[in-house]
């Protein structure tokens, strides 16, 4: 075998794993194992996805019903109870998150088709609630899960979307971690949000961190210059990609989106 025949087998031996393993890249399932940091009003959650999965997470009511509704989608290694810990929502707006398939209690695998699935049947889940204010369900997704609050975005009338460090395309993000990958043709899971953007025109509030290296601002500018309704970018001076909602102008700008919505659906 010839040097060059050797590194052309090499690297074909490295795409195909990369293939093969792409799901261990992308996707890191969190057990729920206490629910001990929740707040004492929220319970417990669970639809029945369109394949029959079950799907389980949990729910914050408001003060008041009908309320508005934040879902929540957490990022790629998030158990979904944590997002609704966080002491920044405001009382007046129910908070719902639901964990992943395999993430929590859910059952499943996750993958783009079923999760992005799976979100949109949460949304028609609750905008049939009698305690939920259909006319304002806001999409708030945190990194990975800011793929499935656009893709809601576009397929359901939700009052508008706040997207936490988000992505044009995994592709995009792939190759700036991986550039030694034909990452474009490898990637099964593609969750295209720009794509979906330039057909969206509700409000939108954008929030990233000018340190992240996960996701770095200028994919997130790149589907916020995509985006073709209203829309709000924020940096955090500072912040990285696991910080960024520590941050109390986070917490102020969530807020004034939500606040805004709630005059304005």
């Amino acid at each position: 075998m010839t040097f060059l025949a050797g590194v052309a087998l090499i690297a074909v031996v490295v795409c195909l794993a990369a293939w093969w393993a792409q799901e261990r890249l992308i996707f890191f399932p969190k057990p729920l194992a206490s629910t001990a940091h929740l707040p004492a009003r929220v319970a417990a959650l669970e639809i029945v996805a369109r394949d029959g999965v079950r799907l389980r997470g949990f729910i914050l009511p408001a003060d008041r019903t009908p309320a508005p509704v934040v879902i929540c989608f957490g990022g790629n290694a998030e158990e979904a109870s944590w997002m609704l810990a966080e002491a920044g929502w405001p009382r007046d707006w129910t908070i719902v998150a639901m964990n992943y398939r395999g993430y929590g209690a859910s059952e499943g695998t996750p993958g783009e088709r079923a999760l992005t699935s799976d979100a949109v049947a949460l949304f028609d889940a609750l905008a049939q609630r009698d305690d939920v204010d259909a006319q304002r369900i806001v999409a708030f997704g945190r990194s990975l899960g800011t793929a499935m609050a656009v893709h809601v975005a576009g397929a359901r009338p939700v009052a508008g979307a706040i997207l936490a460090s988000p992505f044009d395309s995994l592709a995009a993000v792939g190759r700036l971690h991986y550039p030694w990958l034909p990452v474009s043709l490898l990637l099964r899971h593609r969750f295209d949000s720009a794509l979906l953007a330039a057909d969206i025109r509700i409000p939108l509030l954008v929030i990233v961190g000018d340190r992240d290296a996960i996701v770095p601002p200028s994919r997130s500018r790149a589907l916020f210059d995509a985006w073709a309704g209203p829309k709000t970018w924020q940096v955090v001076a500072g912040a990285n990609h696991d910080d960024l909602g520590a941050s109390d102008l986070f917490w102020d700008r969530v807020v004034d989106f939500l606040r805004a919505r709630a005059k304005h659906p």
